[in-house]
């Protein structure tokens, strides 16, 4: 068996099925979005969606044009993602399922709208990290539009800073999407950036650093 590079494949490689193309990129954040147009407001559930430059901040969420959300985010061109931790799961879930055209989906699923400071739409107090985003760019696509926006703000739950300042997201049960299913982070990581090429007095330093986190709590 030959690799595609015309290397000669090891006998014990792992067999491949090749598949049709799809979007098989997992997993992903489940963030719930919120929105706004006047007074109505809406939440809605984006797995599509991600960092795409630095300075300045920007993301994208992906919305299929025949959302209730996709025409609020299109009127005002703003929005808010809100990242969702395990004890959230079946709210964002019911977010992803049921239109916000005929029900409010804060009050159905008992979320708290916080006002932002940029931004109409609301903060879902309930997050632990919330991000004022503000659509630079639509671009269109068959299925989706892809809303690219500056995130002009970030609240972080002020419980997730430990004493020397360092936002500790390990601690927030951040959830997750993989192939249709929801999962929780894995609490404990395993390594850091960079980690790879660490020199061991660096990894000696941060050692005594995790060491002296964990007496403290």
């Amino acid at each position: 068996m030959n690799s595609g590079s015309g290397v000669p494949g090891n006998e014990n490689e792992m067999a491949k099925v090749t598949l049709k193309p799809g979007t098989m990129l997992n997993p992903v954040p489940a963030v719930l979005v919120s929105c706004a147009d006047g007074q109505i407001r809406n939440l809605i559930t984006i797995g599509w969606t991600g960092i795409v430059n630095s300075e300045p901040p920007m993301t994208y969420i992906s919305v299929r044009r025949s959302r209730y959300s996709h025409k609020l985010i299109e009127r005002s061109g703003e929005f808010v993602i809100n990242l969702t931790t395990e004890e959230m799961a079946k709210e964002v879930d019911y977010c992803g399922v049921r239109s916000g055209k005929n029900e409010d989906k804060f009050k159905k699923c008992g979320f708290t709208p916080v006002a932002a400071d940029h931004v109409s739409a609301p903060l879902v107090a309930e997050s632990p990290v919330n991000l004022e985003c503000v659509v630079r760019e639509v671009h269109e696509y068959p299925s989706h539009d892809m809303f690219v926006a500056e995130i002009v703000a970030v609240h972080v739950d002020d419980s997730l800073f430990d004493g020397n300042g360092r936002i500790r997201l390990d601690k927030a049960n951040m959830l997750a999407y993989n192939h249709g299913e929801y999962f929780g982070l894995k609490k404990v990581p395993l390594g850091r950036f960079g980690y790879s090429v660490m020199k061991p007095k660096t990894r000696k330093r941060l050692n005594r650093e995790r060491r002296g986190f964990r007496r403290k709590k």
